[in-house]
């Protein structure tokens, strides 16, 4: 409670300092060839500000506002952060509670110069889940018509069958066990949804999802430039054709994978487990911050074994241990998901990127569903 008044209090002094100071940046904007001033374009999370550079090209000036290397759970504006965002011509962000500091913050933003873009409005959301739960790839509708087509005939059908019976039915129990030894543990994951509003904000480890979130990008981007309108439309329709092919390489690999379950650190991968039939189980809760208690670490360990899991999954923004005991435990490897809600320093200067990272994921799950 603290942390979020002085959250608050920050944003609210911030946004009072940014009067003064708003006039003078935009005396300072960058050129383009043309000799028009860039657009300002702030982003709030990795994938989005990938998006962003994407379709803008030349002609804005993207920035995220969450630094490189920083968990953007954690993440909190500085008043200085703040003053930047208050000169922004479009601030892009995920929505679905990812930021929780992002309401009080566009409350104070001047709606005739700061067009406000929350990606994840009228996506069909997953709920969020908690910790040690498996998040199967038959829950929820697809987020766009069509998005489960490649799935027919790949046997993605017949593996949601067979959850909803006998298995599906063991994991429920399997859970209400867990939860009755856990209380304390239930009940803090259970804080962390309600920080998120519910659900998951994942939604662009689906390549599909990422799409229709760069298409509302790319729609701003046009009404608030409508001089560069058509190198926009050419510039996401580029991307979308890398996404659209990404998404063809996931499915490809699913439908030669023996396996469709997966260990991760974090419940981060619900939205990517959906759309290729995939079963997602999750150390932590939407929060990585969240541990499972020993009894969970337990039946984990008991899980791994009994389900063959060769590989458990962490992260690069999050600390391994938990995962590294577990493997360590059950006598298994190692390996990096990555849930690419921010780039590491590392990855920045190796020029690694939303595509480069998603294709390592990719070979990541093809050795762990071997």
């Amino acid at each position: 409670m603290k942390k979020t008044m002085l959250a608050t209090l920050t944003i609210v002094t911030a946004l009072a300092m940014a009067g003064c100071g708003t006039a003078n940046t935009a005396n300072t904007s960058p050129q383009t060839d043309e000799g028009t001033s860039k657009i300002k374009v702030y982003t709030t999370l990795y994938p989005l500000e990938y998006a962003a550079k994407r379709i803008a090209g030349e002609y804005a000036d993207v920035a995220n506002i969450v630094p490189a290397g920083v968990e953007p759970h954690d993440f909190e504006p500085t008043a200085k952060d703040m003053v930047a965002l208050s000169s922004a011509d479009l601030f892009i962000y995920n929505g679905s509670g990812f930021e929780a500091w992002v309401d009080n913050a566009v409350k104070g933003m001047d709606k005739n110069k700061t067009t406000v873009v929350n990606t994840t409005e009228g996506l069909s959301l997953l709920e969020a889940a908690g910790g040690h739960d498996h998040d199967h790839g038959h829950e929820g509708e697809a987020a766009e018509a069509g998005h489960d087509d490649h799935k027919e005939g790949s046997g993605a059908q017949g593996h949601g069958e067979h959850k909803e019976g006998s298995e599906a039915q063991g994991h429920e129990e399997h859970k209400q066990d867990a939860a009755a030894a856990t209380g304390s543990t239930e009940e803090h994951a259970h804080e962390h949804e309600h920080d998120h509003g519910g659900t998951d904000p994942h939604v662009w480890l689906d390549p599909t999802m990422l799409k229709a979130q760069a298409e509302k990008i790319k729609s701003a981007l046009v009404e608030k430039d409508k001089a560069h309108a058509e190198a926009y439309e050419k510039n996401y329709q580029q991307l979308a054709a890398d996404l659209d092919q990404l998404d063809k390489d996931f499915a490809d690999m699913v439908s030669k994978s023996s396996k469709k379950e997966f260990m991760v650190a974090h419940s981060a991968f619900a939205y990517l487990a959906k759309r290729y039939g995939l079963e997602q189980v999750a150390i932590s809760g939407i929060d990585p911050a969240d541990e499972p208690s020993p009894s969970e670490m337990k039946e984990l360990v008991e899980h791994v074994k009994e389900h063959n899991i060769s590989y458990v999954l962490f992260e690069t923004l999050a600390s391994p241990k938990v995962a590294e005991v577990i493997a360590k435990e059950a006598g298994v490897q190692t390996g990096t998901l990555n849930p690419l809600e921010g780039l590491t320093e590392e990855e920045a200067k190796a020029g690694k990127d939303y595509l480069s990272i998603m294709k390592d994921n990719l070979e990541m799950l093809r050795a762990a569903l071997k």
